[in-house]
Order: structure tokens, then C-alpha cells, then sequence
């Protein structure tokens, strides 16, 4: 399983960005997909999550700003992030699970991992 991740920028407060997870590999479709991030000097930290079911999970820092959802035939988990604040400025991993899993916001959770893509947020 491989993950790649795109859409990341550089972005005024209060703007938009989506995030792009293309899963390829077994059974792309029956993992749950997460995205964490990782901003300067801090550890990495879950940020949404989608189960193989399609179920959503959000950490209370997003909830209500970004959406988290999948399109199957294309096999991408897309991250839209919306009222974007400095405090969202991070480097954007998205990562996958076993077969038929829920969501986790544990990173230990998530046995592979795309390269991140940096999204940068000014004041």
C-alpha cells in the first residue's frame, strides 16, 4: 500500500485548501485513511479521519472547519480545509490502516504512511 499526498500551499487566513490522499495498493478502498499534521516544533497530531465504512472522525481543532471524504473510484481521500488560521500552518500526512478498520487517532494505528505536504497559513 502507497500513499500519496498533494494540495498543500500557502494561504491567507480564512482561505481554502484540499488536501489530496491518492491510497494505491490491496484493497485501497477497505482501509480507514487518516490525515495528522506536524507543525514546527510540535509533535504530530491527528486531524481526521474516514473508517472503510465511510465513517468521519474529526479532532475538536477542526471540527465544524475541515471535511474529510473519499471518492472510491479514483481512490483518494481528499482533506478540505476551510477558514483556515496560522495555527492550522503544518506539514499534512495522510496515513492508512489494516483491511476493514475504523478510524484511530493514534498514529501507532497506522501501518503506512504517504510523504507530507506542507500547508502554510498567514496572518
Amino acid at each position: 500500500v502507497q500513499l500519496q499526498a498533494s494540495g498543500g500551499g500557502l494561504v491567507q487566513a480564512g482561505g481554502s485548501l484540499r488536501l489530496s490522499c491518492v491510497v494505491s495498493g490491496r484493497s485501497a478502498n477497505d482501509r480507514a485513511t487518516g490525515w495528522f499534521r506536524q507543525a514546527p516544533g510540535k509533535e504530530r497530531e491527528f486531524v481526521a479521519g474516514i473508517s472503510w465504512i465511510n465513517t468521519k472522525t474529526y479532532s475538536d481543532s477542526v471540527k465544524g472547519r475541515f471535511t474529510i471524504s473519499r471518492n472510491s473510484v479514483v481512490r483518494t481521500v481528499y482533506l478540505q480545509m476551510n477558514s483556515l488560521e496560522p495555527d492550522d500552518t503544518a506539514v499534512y500526512y495522510c496515513a492508512a490502516r489494516n483491511l476493514y478498520s475504523s478510524v484511530s487517532d493514534l498514529q501507532a494505528d497506522y501501518s503506512y504512511w504517504g510523504q507530507g505536504t506542507l500547508v502554510t497559513v498567514s496572518s
